[in-house]
């Protein structure tokens, strides 16, 4: 390939959004329709990408390095792998998703909204690409400032407030991930993923991992968010518009667990090891918690957003039993969930749009007037409930497969939490679309129709295509994750 397409993946939407500040349209949907094209030109460069992806290689593929000093070997250095692969398609396919939802929601400061999404868009391939810890690091804390702009200025009446707690929470784990980057860095000389893979007995014995991997988790366990890191998560989903909440459930929490995958296990295994324990109780705490929360809300977002803890919780418990069906399971209810909470916050908004609330009691009956938008609703909560033949199922079932293996006591504990989710998801469905009207402003709903239809078809078809065939991504990620599974089983064969 001739073009460095990473960097191109990259910068395109960002070189974009920059063009978009110096030009004015009369028609605010103009620039929505700029966003799109960007976006799913975007798209189709990453659908390339994945058809010249070699799975036979377990090296990172289309890598470009650029050295900045010469005394110094900070670099910047892409690459990716399986798992960053997967993650870029889900970015690249929910970002023109995002754009095309608020053409009908968003009518002020329609620029600024389209600059934020596609500036976002860039900042996270630029994570999953990213081989050097510092230029992943502010891909990945400069991508917090569009969505806290998101929240703050396009969201609810409490936005200020769940802008800056979404800042706070995030900053600060941010920061012991920042000094424990330094320290690295003077400890070893290198930001180099690779050659800090390489040099790990010379460079971290045990005691110096127990500080690096916790410096690293406080980081990436708020992203996540992990319990009891979470309680920020909540209020950033019931302030952001519709399409922040899309992007935030589908994308931005799982960079926590990304990183984990790429950066803190990888690095620093015996720390991992040392504190897997802890991090499998705290992974079915949040499960079942977020379950009975979840179960109690009255406000549709706020009950998908802490069944979101609960999904999150089956990722970082696949993740740390350090198994090939743990990991896999988690990688892959990382994609899942990146598409059912995604289209499910899209059925709330597509509900709030029209009605203008988002409270449970408030509705009933919309079925009689929206069967198509029913029949989607369905479809996408029983992959949140993990039904066999939706996405949901196959990433839960294998990461409890994978916990059983080192933790029987505590797979059982999680798999609960499958029995929560349908008590939770199945009991919201009913009472918003079955039960009695309670609101005379259902009577005149239209169905879902255009771009909003064609939207929900995507993540529909997404979500029993790869239900059905899920080796149609298990297969990319295959190789990394054994290389994690192998760097643990050698661990502990010493």
């Amino acid at each position: 390939m001739n073009i460095p397409i990473l960097s191109t993946l990259i910068f395109l939407p960002i070189i974009c959004a920059v063009f978009l500040l110096i030009v004015r349209f009369k028609n605010s949907k103009i620039y929505f329709g700029y966003g799109l094209v960007v976006s799913i030109l975007n798209l189709f460069l990453a659908i390339i990408l994945t058809s010249q992806f070699d799975l036979e290689k377990k090296e990172y593929q289309f890598s470009e390095v650029f050295k900045l000093f010469s005394l110094y070997d900070i670099k910047y250095f892409v690459g990716v792998d399986g798992i960053s692969l997967a993650m870029i398609i889900l970015t690249a396919i929910l970002t023109p998703i995002c754009l095309a939802i608020s053409v009908n929601s968003i009518k002020t400061r329609v620029k600024e909204f389209v600059i934020a999404f596609l500036i976002m868009e860039g900042l996270v391939i630029g994570s999953f690409c990213a081989l050097d810890i510092l230029f992943f690091y502010m891909f990945f804390e400069f991508m917090l400032i569009p969505m806290f702009l998101l929240i703050g200025i396009w969201g609810g009446e409490n936005r200020v407030y769940a802008s800056y707690k979404f800042f706070i929470y995030t900053l600060f784990g941010s920061v012991f991930f920042l000094i424990a980057i330094i320290t690295m860095f003077l400890y070893t000389g290198t930001t180099d993923v690779v050659q800090l893979a390489k040099g790990l007995p010379k460079y971290f014995p045990l005691e110096y991992q127990k500080i690096f991997f916790i410096a690293f988790a406080l980081s990436f366990a708020v992203k996540i968010p992990m319990f009891p890191f979470h309680t920020w998560l909540p209020d950033a989903h019931v302030q952001a518009p519709t399409a922040g909440s899309v992007i935030l459930a589908g994308i931005l929490i799982k960079l926590g667990a990304y990183g984990f995958l790429r950066f803190a296990l990888p690095l620093f295994p015996l720390g991992a090891q040392y504190f897997a324990n802890a991090i499998l109780v705290l992974s079915v705490i949040a499960i079942i918690y977020g379950s009975f929360v979840a179960l109690m809300q009255e406000d549709m977002k706020k009950m998908i957003a802490y069944s979101s803890v609960a999904h999150m919780g089956f990722v970082t418990m696949g993740i740390f039993s350090f198994t090939q069906q743990g990991i896999d399971g988690a990688v892959f209810q990382m994609i899942s969930h990146g598409i059912v909470s995604a289209g499910l916050f899209m059925c709330v908004g597509s509900i709030y749009d029209r009605l203008h609330t988002k409270k449970i009691a408030d509705l009933g009956g919309i079925a009689l007037r929206m069967p198509n938008f029913a029949l989607i609703a369905m479809i996408l909560t029983l992959a949140s409930v993990g039904l066999p033949g939706t996405s949901g199922f196959v990433g839960e079932f294998l990461a409890i497969i994978g916990t059983f293996k080192v933790n029987k006591i505590l797979a059982l504990i999680a798999s609960l939490g499958v029995i929560l989710g349908a008590c939770y998801m199945l009991w919201l469905y009913k009472r918003v679309w079955f039960s009695e009207i309670s609101n005379s402003k259902v009577t005149s709903l239209t169905d879902v129709k255009n771009f909003e239809l064609l939207s929900y078809v995507v993540m529909v078809s997404i979500v029993i295509l790869i239900g059905i065939f899920p080796n149609l991504i298990i297969k990319y990620y295959t190789h990394p994750v054994s290389d994690i599974v192998k760097i643990f089983s050698e661990n502990l064969a010493k």
